[in-house]
């Protein structure tokens, strides 16, 4: 079996914050994006989550974000199509990535989660008859590669300019950073042909086998052999790391509970559509190590991200991103972010021990 070798390394949050004041809970999102590329995190992933405790526009958070930081990648993970108008949606991602200086990475998915609950209110008329998916993502990236409308004469008129008429800001660079979140053979097999990067987590659809394992190599295989001969997009992998190294005996305790109360969706496939879950890694950083050492998936791919769990707290987050970066990341191969590029070792950014609270943040 081979070792891992990941040469970049990201992390992805789910952005919690209070249902009576969601500022906080914003700000320290942010912060999070702050203390990773201090960490030397190569990217800074959100997810984007609708009618729930977390970013429902993560356009508008990364042009936040991008603010913040400097240099590390802006990602988020994933964005439901369906929702999305592929122009609107397009000028507002060139918009965020032309701020960031070119440092976002957007991934999509199709469906409309809570369709029931938002169809109507998104769209005016019978949603029901759209394409809400593969063709709707492979429009917005149209869209951003900026290509003119209407035909080689027609201008449109502004204060002070003639111009032809396309998307702006014109940020095509935006459209070969566009990931597709695929858990099954079709959906890579879309991914593929599209050229898109493929992020591949920690649940996949159990196709012929009922080992999560097996199946996600199953996917990467088939999206390896569906590229085009001229394409090598970029594959990353996540999974939900919990090291117990920096926190307190209370702390760990509730990280083996939270990783227990989830263990059971891993020893069997469930629901119609065969879903697998991978297990939570949670333990000391040595245990992690001979863990993720020995999954055969980490040997295929030199990109990890890391899922930070939704029912944890700023704090907390920090000190696993402090711990994976410090403990676990040199020993999976070349350090990640500014300890490649900044010429020596990131600076040790120590975080705040986490405190015994209860509850969920979001």
């Amino acid at each position: 079996m081979s070792t891992p070798d990941i040469t970049s390394l990201a992390f992805l949050t789910p952005g919690n914050f209070a249902d009576d004041d969601p500022y906080p809970g914003l700000e320290e999102t942010l912060r999070l994006f702050e203390y990773g590329e201090r960490l030397g995190y190569d990217g800074a992933w959100i997810r984007q989550r609708h009618l729930e405790h977390g970013v429902g526009s993560a356009a508008v958070f990364l042009a936040a974000a991008g603010q913040r930081t400097e240099r590390i990648e802006l990602g988020t993970a994933v964005i439901p199509i369906g929702y999305e108008s592929p122009f609107r949606l397009a000028e507002d991602l060139a918009l965020a990535d032309v701020l960031s200086r070119g440092r976002l990475q957007i991934g999509f998915s199709t469906g409309m989660p809570h369709a029931d609950l938002l169809g109507d209110l998104v769209y005016d008329g019978d949603w029901r008859s759209f394409d809400l998916s593969y063709g709707r993502i492979a429009r917005l990236v149209e869209n951003l590669r900026g290509g003119y409308l209407g035909g080689p004469d027609t201008v449109i008129h502004s204060p002070g300019n003639v111009q032809r008429p396309r998307l702006q800001p014109h940020d095509p660079g935006l459209a070969r950073r566009i990931w597709y979140g695929g858990g099954s053979l079709r959906s890579v097999r879309w991914a593929a042909g599209q050229g898109l990067g493929l992020l591949s987590g920690n649940i996949v659809t159990g196709e012929g086998t009922d080992d999560f394992t097996t199946a996600q190599l199953n996917l990467l295989s088939e999206y390896r052999r569906a590229l085009p001969p001229d394409r090598t997009p970029r594959v990353a992998v996540g999974r939900v790391i919990v090291p117990l190294d920096g926190a307190d005996a209370a702390t760990r305790a509730r990280y083996r509970a939270y990783a227990a109360s989830r263990h059971e969706r891993t020893l069997a496939p469930q629901g119609p559509k065969r879903v697998l879950f991978a297990p939570d890694v949670v333990g000391t950083a040595e245990q992690i190590l001979e863990e993720l050492t020995a999954d055969p998936v980490l040997a295929e791919v030199s990109e990890l991200r890391l899922e930070l769990p939704y029912e944890f707290h700023r704090e907390e987050y920090e000190q696993i991103l402090h711990d994976v970066r410090h403990l676990v990341a040199p020993e999976l191969g070349r350090l990640p972010g500014a300890a490649r590029t900044g010429g020596g070792r990131a600076p040790d950014v120590t975080p705040r021990r986490p405190e015994v609270r209860t509850g969920r943040a979001g």
